[in-house]
């Protein structure tokens, strides 16, 4: 099979994507060929790409601009990632050339999200109303008198106090006196995995400096120890603030970085505002994934993510009224375009078509410097 792959990579506060544009697929369910296996490859650090995760932008499915789809890097899927989904809307600004005031009603599996660009550069998002029943999180642990799930677990001999909230995805909070003293790489392992989070959870052991001032660790469920998780800061500053430790607005200090929560009183959203960045832009050869060069049918819906090669590709979609096959096998569509596309492939080496790449991105990175750079005086 012949995929030669562009991305993009981000960070937000340290917490790296893989970003690919699929936004223009006729097929919403073609995830470029990955699968789980795939996903770990590209995000090894020594023997891919490197990451935390990949994001998929892809077309809209409810009525949204567009579709996010995340995968940890251990090739699981989480329902939202706040560090993710700003890195996204950073992408998206990027390549589309956006400049505030802008935004994006995202669908995702936790929700419709909707990130904004703020006139400093940074990302806020609207991340909706947190979950706060057991049956939402989800938890075993009972509902408090706080208003949200709280009780006491046990884990490698130790008991902790542990408060459960949702952001579309589960997450538990621990208050401790002392972050740095906590042993994270064991208990967040166990944490994660406890009988109380049936369908596993992301663990976050905070400190609280001041009401508007807290320090917190992430165990990030499917990828263990990571710099920063935005839906966990947004989870850590509404526990807290329930038990009573901390304001409605609150900085929040992770190891990559601050990010600012704020959980609006009046309509019970939660807002995260924090930066992403480009890191680089590249492509992945085949070689990676153990394929060689031949062409197979997979290749037209890989080849249409790429740039325009010589007035070859043409934007077909099959995918709702062949869904279960070509209707009309004698006169398909797409068969011209499959067969440009072959001849294209054909007639040029893997070079070529990373070179062909290459210049795409290369131009979206020179309209990203150029945006970006200060006026002349």
């Amino acid at each position: 099979m012949l995929q030669v792959l562009p991305f993009s990579k981000y960070q937000g506060l340290g917490n790296d994507f893989l970003v690919l544009d699929g936004r223009s697929l006729g097929d919403p369910e073609d995830l470029f060929g990955l699968t789980p296996e795939r996903v770990q490859r590209l995000c090894d650090r020594r023997f891919g790409v490197g990451g935390d995760g990949v994001l998929l932008a892809l077309p809209p499915r409810e009525g949204g601009e567009l579709r996010m789809r995340i995968f940890n890097a251990d090739g699981t899927e989480p329902e939202m990632c706040g560090n993710g989904i700003r890195c996204l809307a950073r992408f998206l600004a990027d390549s589309d050339g956006d400049v505030p005031p802008r935004r994006w009603e995202i669908e995702t599996l936790a929700g419709r999200i909707v990130p904004a660009l703020a006139e400093d550069g940074r990302i806020r998002v609207d991340m909706g109303v947190p979950f706060l029943t057991p049956d939402t999180v989800p938890t075993s642990l009972p509902l408090g008198p706080e208003g949200l799930p709280f009780g006491e677990l046990e884990v490698l001999g130790q008991r902790f106090a542990v408060a459960a909230a949702g952001m579309g995805n589960p997450h538990a909070v621990i208050p401790v006196d002392d972050v740095a003293a906590i042993d994270l790489e064991n208990l967040g392992a166990a944490l994660e995995v406890h009988g109380a989070f049936p369908a596993r959870t992301n663990v976050h052991f905070v400190q609280v400096l001041a009401p508007d001032h807290l320090v917190m660790r992430v165990w990030e469920r499917g990828a263990g120890p990571t710099l920063a998780c935005g839906t966990g800061a947004c989870a850590t500053l509404v526990a807290c603030h329930l038990l009573g430790l901390a304001d409605r607005h609150a900085r929040l200090d992770l190891p990559g970085g601050p990010l600012e929560i704020q959980w609006d009183e009046a309509s019970g959203h939660v807002f995260m505002t924090g930066p992403a960045e480009a890191v680089f832009d590249g492509v992945v050869a085949p070689s990676l994934f153990g394929e060689g060069s031949e062409v197979n049918e997979a290749a037209p819906a890989a080849a249409a993510t790429m740039p325009a090669m010589d007035g070859a590709l043409a934007s077909i979609d099959c995918a709702t009224a062949c869904v279960n096959g070509c209707l009309r096998p004698e006169a398909c569509a797409s068969a011209e375009a499959r067969a440009s596309v072959a001849a294209l492939l054909e007639g040029r080496s893997l070079d070529d078509l990373v070179a062909l790449a290459g210049e795409s991105l290369e131009s979206r990175t020179r309209g990203r410097l150029s945006r970006d750079a200060p006026a002349a005086p």
